[in-house]
């Protein structure tokens, strides 16, 4: 019965972390919300966890090899890119490239689902701080740069400097 305990505090870890990252994106009206975050965390940490061996008599998840791992992160990253690619949008009259930071964000969610379904909790709460960071505070660290050293070049701008 521990086993399945241990199973789904890394499930409903992981659906926080995705709700946690989506509402941000969710807050900024962006296109991948909280559901897209939360089902791509689900689905990492469920791919992790199907290839772990559950041991019923013993009280632990039997550790994942280093071999099954790489290959589990390899598909999910590759999959996700295209859940990613999805949500950029090129504006060719404005010469703007919108959803990079939500596209970032669903592939680091992906990452904090695979890494908490693998066990590493420590981990995964450490880059789930780090992520929510650079999200709420990302904004105003632009703004204070643009401030300080003048305003940047949009994308394309510098093509039609002399």
């Amino acid at each position: 019965m521990e086993v399945w305990m241990e199973i789904a505090l890394r499930m409903c870890l992981a659906t926080f972390a995705g709700v946690l990252l989506g509402a941000n994106r969710w807050l900024h009206h962006k296109s991948a919300g909280v559901k897209t975050h939360a089902l791509v965390s689900i689905g990492a940490a469920l791919a992790m966890l199907i290839v772990m061996p559950v041991e019923l008599s013993d009280s632990d998840l039997t550790k994942i090899s280093a071999d099954a791992a790489s290959r589990v992160i390899q598909g999910l990253l590759t999959g996700v890119g295209f859940l990613g690619a999805g949500v950029i949008i090129h504006n060719a009259k404005g010469k703007r490239i919108q959803g990079l930071t939500t596209a970032a964000s669903i592939w680091i969610t992906t990452l904090l689902g695979a890494v908490i379904g693998s066990g590493q909790l420590i981990l995964g709460a450490i880059a789930i701080l780090l992520t929510s960071i650079v999200l709420i505070l990302g904004n105003f660290i632009e703004r204070s740069v643009d401030r300080m050293f003048g305003n940047h070049l949009e994308a394309g701008k510098e093509e039609d400097q002399p």
